[in-house]
């Protein structure tokens, strides 16, 4: 019998990719590890902000490029030189999309908007992600992952009551990366049925806003806004993170039913709880919840989380620790499925990194290679793959068309 050869989903699909900074690189990050050759057109007259150290992070290396930008292949192209250009145009030529995540507008002072784009390959699907839109009054407004939040109503539901809202950062950058990658797909497919390709035109504001549809339909039937609610989630009572042994060291407990909370109230052996008439129904745990919650607090300081974790569990309570990312770079279980893996390089320097977040029968997606130097692969992309020859790409190099 023939050994099956797994192939990835997107094997055969190439993509030109632009974007900067963290959104759109991670929408490409994503197909890349589904199988897509994913080139990434860069400069080093204009760095991506993410290839630059992040000491806000602890570490004087790029991590946050590290990440986006395993899988990829990199190429130097300075597009404000009209030969550069041209030469974008030709990586533009043999791919089958391209991504983007300037300002609206930026790629057309560029020469390589859609219009000009389908003149170059009819059936290409182009992923334009921006702040705003590429519509709209505010279409050219200014933003980051913060400000997407705000906009889009995520900040104003997080929070507790008496305190302002919270910013939500890094989260938006990548959901609206996910977003733009479902779409990518959504349109490549169309054009496997019908020829014709597309403009995905994705706003990271309106990303955050579909995760807020309950308050938005919520106002809509009854003319009130939803207020920020710290842990608290109606019905359900208990619902918060306690503190565990260890220096913060926390566990998120949520009781859901009657029947969850009484064997919750078991395991801490606490059975003036099964019997109180504050705790007994879910309505009156709900209106004495703070009481309810100092009682779970006092029990689960005494226990760390793993434990709290196997005890609740084990009776079919929804508990689990709050993790950082020691906690999920160690954990046996994200190991085990690929989630978390590790990535080493041809000099033999390993680091651990977030694989797919999604697993198939048939067809694996996984990390493969280290992130490419800037221009690593200018030899295989203009001479393999554009037919180029040596004396042409080293011309190039000295005339700093790919610099």
């Amino acid at each position: 019998m023939k050994a099956f050869n797994p192939t990835k989903p997107l094997k055969g699909i190439r993509i030109a990719d632009f974007t900067v900074h963290a959104a759109g690189p991670f929408s490409t990050h994503l197909m890349s590890m589904l199988g897509a050759e994913c080139i990434k057109i860069e400069s080093s007259k204009r760095l991506d902000v993410f290839r630059k150290p992040h000491p806000v992070y602890g570490r004087m290396t790029a991590a946050s490029f590290a990440q986006v930008a395993a899988n990829k292949k990199s190429i130097q192209i300075n597009l404000k030189d009209p030969k550069g250009l041209e030469l974008a145009k030709r990586v533009i030529s043999i791919s089958d999309v391209m991504c983007e995540s300037f300002r609206p507008g930026v790629m057309e002072r560029l020469g390589l908007g859609y219009e000009v784009l389908k003149k170059i390959k009819p059936d290409i699907v182009m992923l334009s992600i921006s702040a705003q839109g590429q519509t709209g009054p505010e279409r050219t407004y200014a933003g980051y992952a913060p400000l997407f939040g705000a906009t889009g109503g995520v900040g104003t539901l997080t929070g507790y009551q008496d305190g302002p809202p919270v910013e939500v950062r890094h989260v938006m950058d990548h959901s609206s990366g996910f977003n733009a990658a479902m779409a990518t797909l959504a349109a490549l497919y169309r054009r496997k049925r019908t020829g014709v390709g597309a403009h995905v035109d994705v706003s990271a504001r309106e990303v955050a806003t579909s995760f807020i549809g309950q308050a938005l339909f919520q106002y809509s039937a009854t003319g009130e806004s939803v207020h920020r609610q710290g842990n608290d989630m109606p019905p359900h009572a208990p619902n918060n993170v306690y503190p565990c042994l260890g220096l913060d060291k926390w566990v998120s407990i949520s009781v859901a039913s009657d029947k969850e909370w009484q064997n919750l109230a078991k395991k801490m052996g606490d059975e003036q709880l099964l019997t109180h008439a504050h705790f007994t129904h879910a309505a009156s745990r709900w209106e004495h919840r703070h009481d309810m919650d100092l009682r779970i607090a006092s029990w689960t300081r005494k226990h760390t989380r793993e434990e709290v974790t196997a005890l609740l569990q084990s009776v079919g309570v929804a508990a689990f620790p709050s993790y950082n990312a020691q906690d999920i770079a160690d954990d046996s279980h994200m190991r085990q499925r690929g989630s978390v893996c590790d990535l080493s390089s041809s000099e033999g320097e390993t680091r651990r990194v977030v694989g797919p977040p999604w697993l198939f029968s048939r067809t694996p997606a996984s990390l493969d290679t280290w992130t490419p130097k800037m221009g690593e692969h200018n030899h295989y992309i203009f001479g393999e793959l554009l037919g180029m020859s040596e004396t042409e790409i080293n011309q190039l190099i000295e005339q700093k068309v790919i610099d």
